[in-house]
C-alpha cells in the first residue's frame, strides 16, 4: 500500500529507485507499469534468505518499509512476524553498514505509544507502551537502530507513521478510513467499536512527501532522530470519521459498540 504509492511518488520526482520485495500480496500486477522506466529497478526476494548486501551497490539511501503490518497478521503468523519484523530486520540494519550509504530511514508506527489518556498529546519523548505484537516489534527495532549510533557509517532516521489512508495501486481495506468507506459504498452493516477513541491519520501523499523531505534534508537535522509522522489537524475519532463519510455516501447501516 504505502510502498507502491511511495514508488510512484519518488519515480515522478526523478529519484533513481530500486525496490526489493517478495510480492507476498501479488503486487507484480501493480508494478508492471514501472518496469520499463529507466529510473526503476525491481528485485524479487525474501529478507529471510537473501543477501541484502548484493543489492546495495550504487544505492545511496535505504527506506525500510518491510514487515508483516498490523496486529491481525502478526497474531495469525507469530513465527513469521518474529522472523521478519525483528530478527531479519536487525540483519538488514547490520548489513547496511559498510556499504557507503548516506541515510537509512526506518518506518515505525504511532501504535508504539499504546493507549493514552484523553487530551494528552504524545511527542517523540512520550513513554512507549506498545500493546500489540506488531508495535512491540517496532519498538524493539527502534531501540536496536538507535543503539547503532556512532557504530555505523550511515545516518539513520525513524519515522513513527500515523494511520494511513488514501488511494494506492494496491489498496488496503483493513485501515480505518479505507475500511469504513468501502463498507458504506457496498451498503454493508458497519459495526464500529470504541467509536470515541482518537487516532492520528495521514494521507499516503504526505507520507511520501515526508520521506522525500528526509532524503533531501541536511543530515544534522535528522541524524538518529525520531519523528512522529502526522499532524494534530488529522486527529479524529472513529465517530467523527464515519460522520464525514455519510455526508457524501448516506447510510443508516451503522452501529456503535463500546
Amino acid at each position: 500500500f504505502k510502498i507502491l504509492f511511495m514508488l510512484k511518488f519518488l519515480i515522478k520526482k526523478n529519484f533513481e529507485v530500486k525496490c526489493f520485495d517478495n510480492l507476498i500480496y501479488l503486487q507484480d500486477r501493480c508494478l508492471s507499469k514501472f518496469k520499463n522506466l529507466k529510473n526503476f529497478t525491481f528485485v524479487n526476494g525474501d529478507i529471510r534468505n537473501f543477501n541484502i548486501k548484493s543489492i546495495l551497490k550504487d544505492v545511496k539511501d535505504v527506506v525500510i518499509l518491510v514487515g508483516l503490518v498490523g496486529d491481525p497478521i502478526t497474531k495469525k503468523y507469530p513465527l513469521e512476524a518474529e522472523q521478519i519484523n525483528q530478527l531479519f530486520l536487525k540483519k538488514i540494519i547490520d548489513d547496511c553498514n559498510g556499504e557507503n550509504l548516506d541515510r537509512l530511514i526506518f518506518v515505525s508506527t504511532c501504535s508504539n505509544y499504546g493507549l493514552i489518556k484523553t487530551d494528552v498529546l504524545a511527542d517523540e519523548n512520550y513513554k512507549l507502551n506498545p500493546i500489540s505484537s506488531y508495535a512491540k516489534h517496532k519498538v524493539e527495532i527502534e531501540k536496536y537502530l538507535i543503539a547503532q549510533k556512532n557504530k555505523v557509517d550511515y545516518s539513520a532516521t525513524i519515522l513513527r507513521f500515523a494511520t494511513a489512508f488514501g488511494l494506492s495501486p494496491r489498496m488496503r481495506f483493513d485501515l480505518t478510513i479505507n475500511h469504513f468507506t468501502r463498507a458504506v459504498m457496498q451498503d454493508k452493516n458497519l459495526k464500529i467499536f470504541d467509536p470515541d477513541t482518537w487516532r492520528p491519520y495521514c494521507h499516503v501523499t504526505d507520507f511520501a512527501r515526508l520521506i522525500e523531505s528526509v532524503l533531501l534534508s541536511k543530515k544534522d537535522k535528522t541524524h538518529f532522530q525520531i519523528f512522529n509522522a502526522g499532524s494534530d489537524e488529522n486527529n479524529f475519532t472513529k465517530r467523527q470519521i464515519i460522520e464525514e463519510i455519510v455526508k457524501i455516501i448516506p447510510t443508516k447501516k451503522i452501529s456503535f459498540l463500546k
